[in-house]
């Protein structure tokens, strides 16, 4: 099934490379027998030059050789639900990271109104402080 990364941009099924294992989840004495732990691996290299660049960068810690993105799925007792897991989550990671980056946020001043409520709070807090411990010394 090919991963949808963004409009237009897909993952052929052809690059994704499955890896099969023993999983250490749930599954009763049937785990030691099957191999339920399912493993997802996509060469970023196939994807267009801007979204790798961004995904390269962004998954620079996640990479293996480099270039090679991997994703382990085994919280299920099936192959199959495995497998699906895993297709989530290499779309979900690769959508995240060929994401347009975030708008620069344009700094902006503290208006007077809450000036004014600050320092107000401000000295209402200093008068409370200024008339604990006294009490009458007669």
């Amino acid at each position: 099934m090919d991963i949808s990364v963004r409009p237009g941009v897909v993952v052929p099924d052809r690059e994704l490379t499955w890896r099969f294992s023993r999983s250490s989840g749930p599954g009763g004495q049937s785990v030691n027998t099957s191999d339920s732990r399912a493993e997802l691996r996509v060469d970023l290299r196939c994807l267009p030059e801007p979204y790798r660049t961004r995904a390269m960068s962004r998954l620079a810690g996640r990479l293996t050789d480099g270039t090679v993105l991997s994703v382990t799925a085994s919280e299920e007792r099936s192959q199959l639900r495995n497998r699906q897991l895993a297709e989530q989550r290499l779309g979900e990671l690769l959508r995240g990271a060929t994401a347009a980056p975030p708008r620069a946020r344009r700094p902006t001043r503290p208006t007077r109104g809450s000036n004014e409520r600050r320092i107000g709070a401000k000295k209402r807090r200093g008068n409370v402080k200024r008339l604990r411990g006294r009490g009458d010394e007669d």
